[in-house]
């Protein structure tokens, strides 16, 4: 049976793990829009994927040492069951991203604001997503160095 204090104290801690991820994913994406400004789907992908990927690596770091400390076993089969969560959070986080430059791209806003607007859409998404998978599948359960 699922403690709903415990589950209530694991959203908060991924939820100020995820504002610090937040902090890096969307940072690491300015910056590399204002050294290299595009509008090319392909780079903007690129650039979100590193963004993301040094904000899941934090994440992965984080959860695993303080939300999910109980059930973590930090092994081998745990880290593959993350990268393969992290993979499907990334491909919500770049089709939501772009889909929202695209739907944002008909309103008269600047670039920058789009970009951000869908990258706060695209973090949103691929979070919560991120918390049910790690939840249920990555750290459900201590196991035994694979």
């Amino acid at each position: 049976m699922v403690n709903k204090k415990e589950t209530t104290f694991q959203v908060m801690q991924f939820s100020a793990i995820g504002g610090m991820n937040a902090l890096i994913d969307i940072g690491i994406l300015n910056l590399l829009l204002f050294f290299w400004p595009t509008s090319d789907n392909q780079l903007l992908i690129l650039y979100n994927t590193i963004a993301y990927t040094l904000a899941v690596t934090n994440s992965y770091l984080c959860n695993a040492n303080l939300t999910f400390r109980k059930k973590s076993s930090k092994n081998k089969k745990e880290l593959i069951f993350f990268c393969l969560q992290a993979l499907v959070s990334l491909g919500i986080s770049n089709l939501v991203f772009i889909g929202g430059i695209a739907l944002l791209g008909s309103f008269p806003i600047p670039a920058f604001v789009q970009n951000n607007i869908a990258k706060s859409v695209a973090m949103f998404l691929s979070s919560t997503a991120s918390f049910f998978f790690m939840r249920y599948f990555v750290f459900r359960q201590k196991g035994t160095e694979s």
